[in-house]
């Protein structure tokens, strides 16, 4: 008698662990800079086939979308899982933010060249970002932590303006501390 094979591997983990390794290579490629990767590329180095690739995301608007989504996910996250007193929790979840936009910036520029700039992907997850940050605002807020005369939009527009600055995160990072200092009340 032969030793008991064991079980394959169901297919739905077959193609969740597929789409997974899709999607880090895609974000990999893109976060590399090498300019336009092509989606024959993205497949070989993840190494699954076209059909494979193409049953998954059937075509680079939908590839993008879901690496646009999965970034706004980590960052809507995060705003559940920090602790410190209110102010900090926001200035941590902002410097965060600015990471997170920075990291984005090739897959969103990429995006843009395949979408509308108005399509509902880029509404939908700005409003996700706000819901995931709100209540961290409001907390800061009735902590006497941060300003009350600024609503979130008002920030993230801040620190999206200080991302946009095309320079290292070592140049960047003082440039979001000092704006984060102007978050404080102003002293009575």
């Amino acid at each position: 008698m032969s030793p008991a094979r064991p079980p394959a591997p169901s297919r739905r983990a077959d193609a969740k662990r597929n789409r997974d390794t899709i999607l880090a290579t895609a974000r990999a490629a893109f976060a590399d800079g090498e300019g336009e990767i092509s989606m024959a590329e993205i497949a070989r180095r993840a190494g699954v086939g076209m059909a494979t690739l193409y049953r998954n995301f059937p075509g680079r608007r939908e590839l993008l979308e879901a690496l646009y989504a999965d970034e706004v996910d980590a960052i809507c996250d995060a705003a559940g899982t920090l602790d410190g007193a209110p102010g900090e929790v926001l200035t941590t979840w902002l410097e965060r933010f600015l990471a997170y936009f920075v990291s984005k910036r090739p897959i969103s520029a990429e995006l843009l060249q395949h979408s509308d700039p108005s399509a509902p992907v880029f509404g939908s997850n700005r409003d996700r970002v706000l819901a995931a940050g709100q209540s961290l605002l409001t907390a800061a807020q009735q902590a006497h932590e941060i300003r009350d005369d600024l609503t979130l939009e008002q920030i993230l527009d801040m620190v999206i303006a200080i991302a946009k600055i095309p320079a290292e995160p070592d140049y960047l990072d003082p440039i979001l501390q000092t704006a984060l200092d102007g978050l404080r009340p102003r002293p009575a």
